[in-house]
């Protein structure tokens, strides 16, 4: 089973702000999530108000992500650094 990442337009935006080696560690880090069986297991559930997303780190950044498993289908809805995403 082949997982399919779909990004936000909220996320490219901020991916073009990065730019650089960040960005790409990240597109990188988006086709492995496609190819792996449960990606779940790379990431972790927030709590709180935030119990809908899962999040996944990329060095010093982290990307929130919803996930449709009756399609296969993993939703990037967040991107941003570590000290600003959680507020």
């Amino acid at each position: 089973m082949a997982w399919e990442v779909k990004v936000a337009k909220s996320v490219v935006k901020e991916l073009k702000k990065l730019g650089g080696s960040n960005a790409i560690k990240i597109v990188k880090f988006f086709r492995e999530l496609e190819l792996l069986s449960d990606p779940k297991l790379r990431g972790k559930s927030l709590k709180g108000n935030l119990k809908q997303y899962w999040r996944y780190r990329v060095g010093d950044y982290r990307i929130f992500c919803e996930f449709k498993d009756d399609e296969l289908v993993i939703i990037a809805v967040k991107i941003g650094h570590r000290r600003d995403i959680y507020n």
